[in-house]
């Protein structure tokens, strides 16, 4: 059977997905699928620096503003899966190719390998039993409970994603298999999809000059005053929602723990190292083609380079 087309544009923050996406879809009657942990949810805009409308420019996009930011269940891995596939299936029937676009790596591993995620979650006492854990003692309290069963679990999860690690002790407790392994295993499973993987970076310098100067203009375009109205709503800042970069500081300084030059200093630093280690899932990863910005004149050449690779390997017709 012959297998669908899937296109793949991610890459660390600040590195120019947006623009290249929608450039992408036109040339390939493509629709974007936003594979971004934040941009899922509604009036989380400038934080998540979520695609305007009118930047749209008429290609439709799916998993944008479709949660609100206090849905008990928050965003994960599988729902993501999950809404992913629906989409895809929405936009193979219109003739279209689905363009997966964002940088959450794992999102885009589990549609890419079809990752399988089904586990026995009969038995929630153990998970009921780190929940209480990581309220009494931390985040990293439990995320050193990690590191002794599974280094590199560990080293892959921040331990402020307390879901992930409880996920990740779980498995253990239930398996005796480390996680990591048991994902290593599905990554190397074959794709249902023909599928063309591609990761824009550019020079170290010029991606962290953009990150800060794209955490100043958030503050210039109102994110603190998206923060108090999310506040408002009733979000706290312990919700899956709250935890995206930007908007747990901006809260601690609303809330007067710490100041607003703090706060920023913080969102810059963390997006940097969030940057880092996203590159690092990507050089990880199987079947990449990166994409070099320092080595293109324009935004146009670097198109007309992905277009170029997609159909001289016959991705394309």
């Amino acid at each position: 059977m012959k297998k669908r087309k899937l296109i793949v544009l991610t890459g660390p923050t600040a590195a120019g997905k947006t623009k290249l996406s929608i450039a992408l879809a036109k040339a390939l009657n493509g629709a974007v699928i936003s594979a971004d942990s934040m941009q899922v949810y509604k009036y989380m805009d400038i934080g998540s620096a979520k695609i305007k409308p009118e930047e749209m420019c008429g290609v439709k996009h799916y998993l944008v503003d479709c949660l609100e930011p206090h849905d008990p269940e928050g965003f994960n891995v599988t729902r993501f899966q999950h809404m992913a596939k629906e989409a895809m299936k929405e936009i193979y029937a219109e003739g279209k190719v689905p363009i997966l676009v964002g940088g959450t790596g794992f999102y885009i591993q589990s549609v890419v390998y079809d990752i399988d995620f089904t586990e026995n979650d009969a038995d929630t006492a153990y998970r009921t039993h780190l929940e209480a854990l990581a309220e009494q003692k931390g985040a990293e309290y439990l995320h050193q409970m990690l590191q002794k069963v599974d280094q590199k679990a560990a080293e892959e999860i921040h331990a402020n994603n307390v879901k992930r690690v409880i996920r990740a002790l779980e498995f253990f407790e239930k398996t005796g298999q480390p996680i990591s392994a048991h994902n290593e295993a599905e990554r190397q499973k074959e794709s249902p999809y023909d599928f063309y993987y591609f990761v824009l970076n550019d020079d170290r310098a010029k991606l962290y000059e953009r990150i800060d100067l794209r955490v100043d203009l958030m503050l210039k375009e109102g994110l603190i005053d998206e923060v108090q109205k999310l506040l408002d709503m009733g979000c706290t800042r312990n919700m899956v929602s709250m935890q995206g970069l930007g908007y747990k500081e901006i809260i601690d300084y609303l809330q007067g723990e710490i100041t607003l030059e703090e706060a920023v200093y913080m969102i810059k630093r963390d997006t940097r190292h969030f940057a880092k280690r996203q590159l690092t899932w990507f050089r990880r990863e199987r079947d990449v083609r990166w994409v070099d910005r320092s080595e293109f004149a324009s935004e146009d050449e670097i198109l007309q380079y992905m277009l170029a690779q997609i159909k001289n390997e016959g991705h394309m017709q």
